[in-house]
C-alpha cells in the first residue's frame, strides 16, 4: 500500500495573490463552478484550476460534481494554522506596542513635570 500523501503546505497555498482571492471569492459568495470563478481574472480556464488544484491539496478548498461542472467550495477549517500563526505574531507586536507606549508615557512625563 503506498504512503498516504501528506496534504499541501497552506502557508504556499495562500501566498499567491489569485489563490487569496479566489478562497475570499467562495467565502464572500459560497459555492461556484469554474466558469464562475474565473470571470474576474484575466486568465484561462486551466490556469484558474491549476490554482484551485493547488488549494484542494493544501485542503483549503472542496470539490464535487453536479453533472458535468466542477463546484468548489471553501474549507475555512485548514486556515485555523494560519490563525493561529498569526495570533502569535499579533500577541508579540501587543507586547512591542504597549512597550512603546509606556516608553513615550515616561518621556512625557520626564519632559514636562
Amino acid at each position: 500500500m503506498p504512503p498516504a500523501r501528506e496534504e499541501a503546505d497552506v502557508f504556499f497555498a495562500i501566498s499567491d495573490p489569485t489563490r487569496r482571492a479566489l478562497l475570499r471569492r467562495l467565502a464572500d459568495d459560497g459555492e461556484k463552478p469554474v466558469t464562475e470563478l474565473l470571470k474576474p481574472f484575466s486568465m484561462s480556464q486551466p490556469a484558474i484550476s491549476k490554482h484551485l488544484r493547488c488549494l484542494r491539496q493544501a485542503g483549503l478548498v472542496r470539490r464535487r460534481m453536479q453533472g458535468r461542472q466542477r463546484l468548489y467550495r471553501l474549507n475555512a477549517d485548514r486556515l485555523q494554522q494560519v490563525f493561529d500563526w498569526v495570533s502569535y505574531f499579533e500577541q508579540y507586536w501587543d507586547r512591542k506596542l504597549d512597550a512603546l507606549g509606556d516608553f513615550l508615557e515616561k518621556r512625557k512625563r520626564t519632559k514636562h513635570p
